[in-house]
């Protein structure tokens, strides 16, 4: 994006959604800001040039930091001023519907999720009796299932406490399926719906996504993100670098919290898959021997 580019500005797009996004440290955080309100007013008149309305309403601000950090943030003001519009530094924005949190907790996205979830089984429990097993379990899949499994692969390296309440919303739509009670143990339902628990369709998730990027199937941003073993310079010549050809380096972190990130939580993920599994090209073939295999592993199958 050529305006971006103009301010010194990263840009990221996805059909009309735009991110406008930089780093620095605290001593130039104002020298940020500035730039930012330039690029951001530059892009409003593009946009009014060509009769277009850029929506101040749906544009918002959010610094990502540590806590200590970011309370120093609140004594500066970082306000960006566009047009006659003024947009406020925000502690959670919403970005292609995941809601993220200036320490990138994921806390309010998996409260936001689960809130949705449980709205749609107290409205489909009113008319489970009405349109049966099947259909209920159809209903749920497309309401709520899918929204256990959107961009689920941000919930990688989150602990369990923080995504024990969308497992409740699976447990609960389990039960609503076949008429349970909440007293009711849930895990044989589970296991005859074949539905993997939350954690496990995470690592589903990112083992799909690394195995499209090792079969040349992704896009070149999400390619660059890893780098296989025979690949990497610091492993070149060595007897490994040729017979662990499938798997992935990892790349090396200051802080643990750097394991959730894609680079980081994908290879992992991919590596700890056995040969057999990775070496299946064919994409459907491959999703389901992968959920057979997490689903032997989280109910202990054989």
């Amino acid at each position: 994006m050529a305006v971006s580019e103009k301010h010194n500005v990263y840009s990221h797009m996805y059909t009309d959604d735009t991110q406008l996004y930089d780093s620095s440290s605290l001593v130039d955080i104002e020298s940020v800001r500035d730039r930012l309100t330039s690029c951001v007013s530059e892009v409003a008149k593009w946009c009014a040039s060509r009769r277009l309305q850029l929506n101040d309403d749906k544009t918002g601000m959010i610094s990502f930091d540590s806590r200590s950090n970011l309370a120093k943030l609140q004594r500066i003001n970082l306000t960006l001023q566009v047009r006659t519009s003024n947009i406020q530094h925000d502690s959670v924005v919403r970005d292609l519907g995941v809601y993220m949190d200036s320490e990138l907790t994921i806390e309010e996205h998996v409260a936001k999720i689960a809130a949705a979830c449980f709205y749609h089984i107290r409205r489909l429990r009113q008319v489970r009796r009405r349109v049966g097993q099947e259909v209920t379990r159809q209903l749920v899949l497309a309401l709520i299932m899918s929204r256990l499994d959107y961009c689920n692969s941000v919930l990688a390296g989150l602990p369990t406490s923080t995504l024990q309440p969308l497992q409740r919303v699976q447990n609960a739509a389990a039960r609503l399926v076949f008429g349970l009670s909440r007293s009711e143990h849930v895990t044989p339902t589970l296991i005859q719906l074949h539905w993997l628990p939350v954690s496990y369709r995470m690592k589903f998730k990112l083992c799909c996504l690394v195995h499209a990027i090792h079969y040349g199937r992704s896009p070149a941003y999400l390619t660059e993100t890893v780098q296989s073993v025979g690949a990497s310079r610091s492993r070149s010549g060595l007897r490994s670098s040729s017979t662990s050809w499938m798997g992935y380096s990892l790349p090396r972190l200051r802080t643990k919290f750097g394991e959730r990130a894609f680079s980081h939580a994908g290879p992992a993920t991919w590596n700890a898959l056995s040969d057999h599994i990775r070496t299946v090209a064919d994409p459907l073939k491959f999703r389901k021997l992968l959920k057979s295999h997490y689903f032997s592993q989280a109910f202990n199958i054989c």
